[in-house]
Formats: C-alpha cells, sequence, structure tokens
C-alpha cells in the first residue's frame, strides 16, 4: 500500500446530490479494494486560472488515500470517463 493524493474538479452547474455521490463514488472505489481513505478536503467553488471544458470554475476536491497502484489505476480511468469531473491529478506526496 502507498500513499496517494488525488485531486480532482468538479463542474460547478452539477447539483449538490450528484456532488456528493461523485465524491462517494471514489472514496468507495478505494475503500472496496481494501484501501483506505485518510482524508477528504472539499474546497468552496474557485476560479480556474485559465478555461477548461468551457469552464471557468470549479469545485475541488482534495482526497488522501492509502492504496496499490492498480486502484488508482482505476481511479484515474473512471474520472476520465466521468462527465461531472473537470480535471483530475494523481500524485503520491514526498516522504
Amino acid at each position: 500500500m502507498r500513499d496517494y493524493e488525488i485531486t480532482y474538479i468538479i463542474d460547478p452547474a452539477l447539483e449538490e446530490e450528484q456532488i456528493n455521490a461523485l465524491v462517494d463514488r471514489f472514496s468507495a472505489l478505494v475503500t472496496t479494494n481494501q484501501g483506505e481513505v485518510t482524508s477528504i478536503d472539499r474546497w468552496e467553488k474557485r476560479k480556474l486560472a485559465y478555461e477548461i471544458k468551457g469552464k471557468r470554475e470549479g469545485l475541488y476536491v482534495v482526497m488522501g488515500a492509502r492504496t496499490t497502484p492498480e486502484v488508482t489505476a482505476e481511479i484515474d480511468r473512471q474520472m476520465r470517463i466521468t462527465e461531472g469531473v473537470i480535471r483530475h491529478m494523481i500524485i503520491r506526496p514526498e516522504e
């Protein structure tokens, strides 16, 4: 198991229930594969530095997780095809 930081930007036009469903969905991907979600930090709506997919604002979510590289590959795949996710990034923080 390795520590990862998963940051993603959600479309602010989504309803609150849809946003919560996305956050729960990605958390569940970690926990159902014997991983552990160490933290979830939901930021307020922020202005993006540049326009992404026609959006000027987004809701940032930073999730800390302890999981395997295979699970992060699956999270990456899921985030690429999920319509409400504008942009995402998965990193391994410095020790």
